[in-house]
């Protein structure tokens, strides 16, 4: 149950070989209440966390849009979310070659929050590629193994 999973995923983050979850595959959901029921559906095939939602944010203050620079946005990282974003840099750490499936929400917010996910891993150097966008419109074991059997490219 609960305790074999946590001690998995400890095994799995810390980069070594699992008997529990494969090195290799890793979803992203937005909500850890879907990613709670998504791992149900997947067991060992693949480890799902969450991202608690949006990553990163334009500053508050001025500064945030550079005009010098062909108007660049200066992104920065929410405060909420490093954890979250720790939790999935130490998973993805373990192996070069994982694959990671960023299925947040299939909505213009999910695509960002899916893209800002991305930029702050590349940024870390974490993903170098191997990174797939899967979306489904509910959270039946069919839709979720339907969708990762048909993923596509995250849309800049």
């Amino acid at each position: 149950g609960t305790f074999r999973a946590l001690r998995a995923f400890r095994t799995f983050a810390s980069g070594a070989t699992s008997p529990g979850y494969p090195a290799g595959r890793v979803m992203l959901v937005e909500s850890p209440a879907k990613a709670k029921k998504i791992q149900e559906f997947l067991g060992e095939q693949c480890r799902v966390l969450a991202s608690y939602g949006h990553v990163r944010d334009l500053p508050p203050k001025t500064g945030s849009v550079d005009p010098s620079g062909g108007f660049e946005m200066r992104w920065e990282a929410l405060q909420h979310a490093h954890k979250h974003v720790r939790a999935l840099e130490d998973v993805m750490r373990g192996d070069a070659s994982t694959e990671l499936l960023l299925a947040t929400d299939p909505d213009r917010e999910g695509e960002a929050i899916s893209w800002h996910v991305l930029a702050l891993l590349k940024e870390r150097g974490i993903v170098a590629g191997n990174v797939r966008r899967v979306t489904f419109t509910e959270i039946t074991k069919e839709a979720v193994l339907g969708a990762m059997n048909a993923p596509r490219e995250i849309d800049e």
